[in-house]
């Protein structure tokens, strides 16, 4: 009876994961990537937040996007946040267009991709890394996920208000325990700080590697499948139930001083461009200096943007130097950017 009951278990599960699986469309660049990410013993994870309440809107943006770069040789981990509106060359576009980075999925429904396919070859574009996993979640998703691991804790940065689903949510500085829809709150606000986009990013990183120490500290798969089933179609994901357990297993065996968070430092324009659009700006120097961070941390060649082998120490400061921005009303155009 323990067998057949063990048996029925993981069939709900696997049910349960198989229900949720998205794979990506690759072409043949991205598939070649990884290979190469393969070889290496290395992965990437993508965590994407979108900015719709549930699974029935098809026309989503990227609201949060934060990779995971993971090497289990050296039990480390780097973490990057991209910020939405980062100004890129959007995938499967026309001359590589350039617009907002959360705009990919949009151009990815209109290029018949899908809007997940098209958000990932977009970014492995702008980072030159590829990107093995990722993990898609809406805002009911969120809140479902985060009640179902017992909410998180975070260390209110200072004491701020927010407005959000028709109910006004206050925090105090300090440390505090949130539930779903506090947590929510808590990493929408960005007009309220005081560093913008880079305090909103600081407080969904905080909020995802809690949530994610919780879901992977589980001792029991059983758990597993009550997030899971919790979160329904509001998530989807391009992993295998045996790939979930192996990344559970090697983030588990991380230690946490060799977790460490980059940053993607730019400026925001506010809306001081001939189009009136309020992006953020990153300069190629910038740019290429987190690219080869993350392929270094990946044990990848060093390269250039171009494919060109990468000599001479990797910056370990930001560059300052500003970036080119759209000078016209007109679509800014750049190298063009199709299916890698």
């Amino acid at each position: 009876m323990a067998i057949l009951g063990a048996s029925y278990f993981f069939f709900k599960l696997s049910t349960t994961i198989h229900d949720s699986y998205d794979p990506i469309k690759r072409g043949k660049k991205s598939a070649e990537a990884q290979r190469d990410l393969a070889k290496q013993g290395s992965f990437t994870v993508l965590l994407v937040g979108t900015d719709v309440k549930d699974a029935s809107n098809k026309y989503w943006r990227s609201d949060t996007m934060i990779l995971a770069a993971i090497n289990p040789k050296k039990k480390s981990m780097k973490m990057i946040s991209i910020p939405r509106d980062t100004y890129a060359s959007i995938a499967n576009t026309p001359n590589g267009f350039k617009t907002k980075i959360n705009a990919a999925p949009y151009y990815g429904i209109k290029a018949g991709v899908g809007p997940m396919t098209n958000t990932v070859y977009t970014l492995e574009s702008y980072l030159n890394t590829p990107i093995k996993y990722y993990v898609k979640i809406n805002f009911n998703g969120f809140i479902d996920i985060t009640d179902t691991l017992g909410g998180t804790d975070v260390n209110v940065p200072f004491d701020f208000n927010l407005h959000v689903f028709n109910k006004q949510y206050y925090f105090k500085k300090g440390p505090a325990h949130l539930n779903g829809h506090e947590a929510l709150a808590y990493v929408r606000m960005r007009k309220g700080d005081p560093r913008g986009d880079a305090g909103r990013n600081d407080r969904q990183r905080e909020v995802i590697q809690s949530l994610m120490k919780k879901s992977m500290s589980f001792h029991s798969i059983g758990k597993m499948d009550d997030v899971l089933k919790a979160v329904g179609d509001n998530i989807t994901h391009n992993m295998k139930l045996s790939e979930m357990l192996e990344l559970q297993s090697i983030y588990r065996s991380i230690p946490k001083k060799n977790t460490e968070t980059l940053t993607l430092h730019g400026y925001n324009s506010n809306q001081k461009n001939a189009q009136k659009i309020y992006y953020y700006y990153v300069s190629e120097q910038e740019r290429l200096r987190v690219s080869l961070t993350l392929r270094k941390q990946l044990d990848l060649p060093l390269q250039t943007f171009d494919g060109k082998p990468y000599e001479g120490d990797i910056p370990d400061k930001p560059s300052n130097m500003t970036p080119q921005q759209p000078n016209s009303s007109t679509p800014a155009t750049g190298n063009p950017t199709t299916s890698p």
